[in-house]
């Protein structure tokens, strides 16, 4: 019996091939609704009888430490500023990133006049459904932080949002994350080790249960004069919110 696949076989196979990916981008893009949670009701996927179902739950308040008071992040400003905001983020997180490209410029631009005095703090949200990138990201940030000193780390913390990949990868390898370091002024027999080893494993640990205990429930999640920002109807509009109170 020949085991070659008929024309009919090959096409059937072909629309079961293509029908599983539109399959996996729709749940794709359900997840990268569902992740930005940050400002709204918490949302559950829940599996019933094989289809996915949405369930909304009211969020706690968060209850932060103050800007600059967390040993996990890094802070630009004065303490003493007219504002403070705190932005717990993830380094995977695409919204993270909007916000991220809206606002750092602005915030750091605030920051230099005196305004603002604003503490971003990474930690890891979504590698239990992308994998380990947001642990060696924020691993690499840790690291750097350590050696190279907090000036070093916020350009490595933009680099990494500059370069942030796409939520299903692919992600950076760590010699990619150690050139990253590199160009935000590392020296790289600092820092290598470091982030090849996960050195800084325990801090985004530590990190991750700090925002946990804050009932940080999704990314971004901000805090402006010590009130969590809610209400938006998108990151242009958090953005906006945020920039506009500061200013």
């Amino acid at each position: 019996m020949s085991s070659k696949s008929s024309p009919t076989n090959k096409s059937a196979a072909r629309a079961a091939k293509a029908a599983e990916l539109r399959a996996e981008q729709q749940r794709a893009e359900k997840r990268r609704r569902i992740l930005m949670i940050g400002g709204v009701a918490a949302l559950f996927l829940v599996i019933v009888g094989g289809a996915i179902v949405v369930t909304v739950l009211n969020k706690e308040e968060v209850d932060a430490p103050a800007a600059g008071e967390s040993e996990y992040g890094v802070t630009i400003g004065e303490p003493e500023a007219d504002h403070t905001v705190v932005i717990y983020e993830d380094f995977l997180c695409p919204f993270c990133g909007q916000l991220e490209a809206q606002t750092s410029e602005q915030l750091a631009e605030l920051a230099a006049d005196g305004k603002v005095f604003v503490d971003y703090r990474p930690f890891d949200l979504l590698s239990s459904s992308f994998g380990d990138y947001p642990v060696r990201a924020a691993n690499a940030f840790a690291v750097v932080l350590e050696e190279s000193g907090a000036e070093v780390a916020k350009e490595l913390h933009d680099l990494l949002y500059d370069n942030q990949p796409a939520e299903g990868g692919p992600y950076p390898s760590d010699d990619d994350l150690v050139d990253l370091a590199v160009e935000a002024g590392a020296e790289e027999a600092d820092v290598r080790e470091g982030i090849e080893s996960l050195a800084m494993e325990d801090w985004v640990t530590g990190a991750t249960k700090a925002a946990q205990d804050a009932n940080v429930e999704g990314t971004p999640t901000v805090l402006l004069d010590g009130e969590q920002v809610t209400g938006y109807s998108s990151v242009e509009d958090l953005a906006d919110q945020i920039l506009e109170a500061v200013e």
